[in-house]
């Protein structure tokens, strides 16, 4: 304990791990046990994963190391955001859709890109903002439960304790 009446703790931003990223660090897990010669099924309990991968990635590991578990680059064409467009991209879309003059609070695939292109000015198809969301963005489809706006929970109560039971005792 400190001596401090109220520990001040630094203000650190950490940013969800993104898909790729919780892969190599399950991986890393992998290659450290694989050092101290634990069993390929004892590692694949402990990464949660199949034994077979685990034991495709023993073998990598045998042929080069931890470094071989290591993510590779990725191929192809360069994305069209770089990091710092992402991260204003997050910023956008954590102030929520009315703050971007939208009529409800509520993310589709439409309205992302439209921010995205505010923004950044750089236009990317359905397909495409999907990937920012889910796999840089570290998001997930979330649908809200519908309910109507009139919904009034007393009078569902008031319902359920008189009028059910007497319906029921009709039968």
């Amino acid at each position: 304990m400190s001596s401090k009446p109220q520990d001040a703790v630094a203000d650190v931003s950490v940013l969800p791990l993104t898909r790729p990223q919780l892969a190599e660090a399950r991986r890393m897990r992998a290659a450290e046990l694989f050092e101290q010669r634990r069993p390929s099924s004892e590692v694949a309990r402990a990464v949660g994963m199949h034994p077979e991968s685990v034991r495709r990635w023993k073998r990598l590991w045998e042929q080069g190391g931890a470094q071989a578990l290591r993510r590779c680059p990725a191929t192809g064409r360069p994305p069209k955001l770089d990091d710092a467009q992402v991260e204003a991209v997050r910023t956008a879309l954590e102030r929520g859709a009315r703050a971007h003059g939208f009529e409800a609070d509520l993310w589709t695939l439409e309205r992302v890109g439209v921010v995205v292109e505010r923004v950044t000015g750089v236009t990317l198809a359905r397909a495409s903002v999907w990937r920012l969301l889910t796999g840089r963005l570290g998001w997930s489809l979330q649908r809200p439960r519908r309910q109507a706006v009139e919904r009034d929970k007393s009078e569902i109560a008031r319902w359920v304790a008189q009028e059910w039971p007497r319906i029921k005792k009709g039968r």
